[in-house]
């Protein structure tokens, strides 16, 4: 059944009224833009400094083929993703991200054959070199990444193996 005219316009009216009253109180202060906490800010900055790690990487030892590729570091993390292949046949892979951990700051999180992720805490940041480190893991306990001034892309793991030092290193160039 329709509404009488003047009853639609005083409903209307006590509607908008009690919006109005319920409505959150509005500020006249200025709107700014939301900011990053200092310490996501100087995270994103550190990881911003890795960009020469971005790109696809390649090299050869022994007859094993090796790829490794690193997005860029746009949002404060980037990824990577490494292979092997021997024979025409994969023998070995890895997921790896650098990402911001809430205490830790900047973290290298491994995860070989997708294994669970292992942490390691960003111990050194330099121009063209960051070393991560895992005190407590087995092997290894150190993660370095650099760029040699002819443009090659070296990783090397090290640490203590069975009460030994031990490490492996590879390079590889943009492909």
């Amino acid at each position: 059944m329709p509404m009488p005219r003047g009853s639609a316009t005083s409903l209307f009216l006590v509607l908008v009224s009690l919006e109005a009253a319920c409505a959150p109180p509005r500020s006249n202060a200025p709107r700014s833009a939301p900011t990053a906490s200092p310490s996501a800010t100087s995270t994103d900055a550190k990881a911003a400094r890795l960009a020469w790690m971005e790109g696809r990487w390649g090299g050869s030892i022994d007859g094993t083929d090796m790829e490794e590729q690193w997005t860029s570091p746009a949002g404060g993390a980037l990824i990577g993703m490494h292979k092997d292949v021997k024979g025409g046949r994969m023998t070995s892979f890895e997921f790896m991200r650098i990402d911001t951990a809430p205490k830790e700051g900047l973290v290298y999180f491994a995860s070989p054959r997708s294994a669970p992720v292992t942490p390691f805490v960003l111990l050194e940041l330099g121009d063209k070199r960051v070393v991560f480190e895992n005190k407590d893991h087995d092997f290894p306990q150190r993660i370095l990444y650099w760029l040699d001034a002819a443009g090659a892309l070296h990783a090397r793991v090290e640490g203590t193996l069975k009460g030994s030092a031990e490490s492996e290193e590879w390079t590889w160039t943009k492909r």
